[in-house]
């Protein structure tokens, strides 16, 4: 976008309020299920695949064992001068080994393989379902929530949901089925070695779940302060200019330092102690291979267990404390994707704007016919921005609405198009309450022209015709001459097809505003929300501009939010609001006469300029 604002609220400050902990740890999991259900059969798959890959894999020790007794007898025979080592039947068991190994292989590429595309297919349906939710909610959540906290949502929280997930679904499958499999196996062997193995798992199951206990809160502090300082930057970015000029760098660097320390303190915190895993349990199990050793020896030696039995063993026991290590590391992952999906499912379960009616009117109706019926309005219930508010508006007509900052200027067009309704009283369009309209619908009346203006990231022709895509290029032309932009379009490098920077920065203020006029032009709808913004540009411009917005609100009905009283002398009706109330309404001439509250602002606006 060329042009972002820094959005806050009207009514709450900025950031949303994010909870150190987790709200709902089992209820995110259950809904975490329930929304991977539609995927179940690769997941059924890829367990089958898991557990084929890992039973294989499994068995190999035993065989190679196996082959390890076989080499061994055979040495022996042939040192003692009663045989030699047989190579047919070493090579049949090394056959078998490596044809598991194959298989094993495959299987696991094969889980690997689906898994992948399942995590991929899940966060591309994800993302979707978030920027369709955005279409849905209303005005109020954005204005309260800051915009880089919920686009950190749709790209960190959904990155780390799809990667931890394609992680700790096979990663817990492989890794249970190994530690059954190999206890199994370690049994096969030897009851007393297995037994004295067994001893390490109380200690390392004691360590591991004090490491999660204390990592857990860590990982979703770092995962919530990954979304505010997102926002932290896309706000200071979007208004340098701002910050810049009111010298507030190291303030905002300040601020962004206290943000990243906290990130910083939590992500290290969260990989230190998870970190601690694999030392403490690779001590624990060194221990245990001592003691096998040990017991392994001693059994041999009385014939209980052959030699390879003690290279199978030992194999296992290595084995056996590697998966409990990943289960480990997945209840990490799982900390991760839990906080990470409590946020998404926290954003895609905010409430809907209510979009329908139940019997709708019709927005080819509209012809600009506005009432205003004693409306009342605030963004909190006991805290009315507007109080009593009537008025009465003729199709065609051009409505100024004056007033000091705060007034209710702006919030009396959100109301008009029902970005929020009305408390009680009512909004009247050609004699339908606004809310008998769907919003889309109603929306379709309107024209915008604001002062911040909107630019994306593309041609100017491509920019005009955002006003309506069906427009022809000869259309587009029509309607910038109609703005009076076609000349200065023409001069500069590439005309209408010249593509306006991201920021914005290689078009004037002036330029813009008329680009955006153009496009309202084309668009041609029967009401038009203009809000004045000549105070940046020059004399000239602004001539262009009010030349360019007179072609525009011929025939239709205009709502024009003034700053330069001289501006709206023309206007048919001009609101003068204060406090959420209109205070005075008529021409300019009859609110002079009056010599009330809109004499005294347009004579200070006088005397400033004089």
């Amino acid at each position: 976008m060329a042009e972002n604002n820094r959005r806050r609220g009207p009514h709450g400050p900025g950031p949303g309020a994010i909870p150190d902990k987790a709200k709902d740890f089992k209820g995110t999991v259950r809904k975490l299920l329930r929304y991977i259900a539609p995927y179940r059969i690769a997941i059924i798959l890829v367990m089958i695949f898991a557990v084929g890959s890992t039973v294989f894999h499994v068995i190999g020790p035993k065989i190679l064992g196996s082959a390890t007794t076989e080499l061994f007898k055979g040495l022996m025979a042939k040192l003692q001068g009663t045989g030699g080592i047989d190579y047919m039947a070493l090579g049949r068991i090394l056959s078998i080994l490596l044809m598991l190994y194959v298989i094993s292989a495959l299987l696991s590429f094969l889980q690997g393989w689906i898994m992948t595309n399942l995590t991929q297919k899940m966060t591309y349906q994800m993302r979707k379902e978030i920027a369709e939710k955005i279409n849905r909610m209303p005005l109020a959540y954005f204005e309260s929530n800051q915009i880089g906290d919920i686009q950190s949502r749709i790209t960190n929280d959904v990155d780390t949901l799809g990667s931890s997930l394609n992680q700790s679904i096979t990663t817990f499958i492989t890794s249970f089925v190994t530690l059954v499999g190999v206890l199994i196996m370690m049994f096969s062997i030897s009851g007393v070695m297995t037994w004295i193995s067994l001893i390490i798992i109380p200690l390392s199951a004691i360590l591991v779940l004090i490491i999660v206990k204390h990592s857990q809160k860590y990982f979703k502090q770092q995962q919530d302060y990954l979304g505010k300082i997102n926002g932290q930057i896309e706000e200071t970015f979007s208004g340098h200019d701002v910050v810049t000029a009111f010298h507030q760098e190291e303030n905002e660097i300040r601020s962004f330092e206290k943000t990243n320390h906290t990130l910083y303190t939590a992500g290290w915190k969260s990989q230190f102690l998870s970190g601690l895993m694999m030392p403490i349990l690779n001590l624990v199990a060194n221990i245990g291979y001592v003691a096998v050793a040990i017991s392994g020896s001693i059994l041999a030696a009385r014939g209980t267990i052959q030699v390879g039995d003690i290279v199978s063993f030992v194999q296992y026991v290595k084995r056996f404390t590697q998966p409990i290590t990943q289960l480990a590391q997945v209840s990490n992952m799982m900390q991760s994707m839990v906080a990470a999906a409590e946020r998404i499912f926290e954003f895609m379960e905010q409430p809907d704007e209510v979009r329908f009616a139940e019997d709708p009117a019709d927005p080819e109706s509209i012809t600009g016919q506005v009432t205003f019926d004693h409306v009342r309005f605030g963004y909190s219930e006991d805290t009315p921005v507007i109080h009593d508010f009537s008025c009465e508006v003729q199709q065609g007509q051009m409505i100024a609405i004056v007033g000091p900052t705060g007034a209710g200027k702006t919030t009396l067009v959100k109301l008009l198009m029902r970005f929020y309704d009305v408390n009680s009283g009512a909004i009247l369009l050609d004699g339908h309450d606004v809310r008998s309209f769907d919003r889309d619908g109603l929306r379709t009346g309107f024209g915008m022209v604001l002062q911040d203006t909107w630019l994306f990231n593309d041609t100017i022709m491509e920019n005009i015709r955002y006003g309506r895509l069906d427009a022809t290029d000869e259309e587009v032309r029509k309607a910038a001459k109609a703005a009076h932009a076609d000349h200065f379009i023409r001069t500069l490098p590439g005309g209408y097809q010249m593509k306006i920077n991201e920021d914005g920065t290689n078009v004037s203020a002036g330029q813009k505003q008329l680009i955006t006029i153009a496009r309202a032009i084309l668009a041609d709808r029967k009401i038009l929300i203009l809000d004045e913004a000549t105070s940046s540009v020059d004399t000239r411009t602004e001539h262009l501009i009010q030349a360019a917005m007179s072609n525009l609100m011929k025939g239709r009905t205009s709502f024009v939010i003034a700053h330069r009283l001289s501006t709206i002398r023309s206007a048919d009706k001009i609101l003068v609001l204060n406090h959420g109330d209109i205070v005075e309404q008529g021409s300019h001439e009859e609110l002079l006469a009056k010599n009330g509250f809109y004499a005294e602002l347009y004579n200070s606006q006088f005397e400033e300029t004089a």
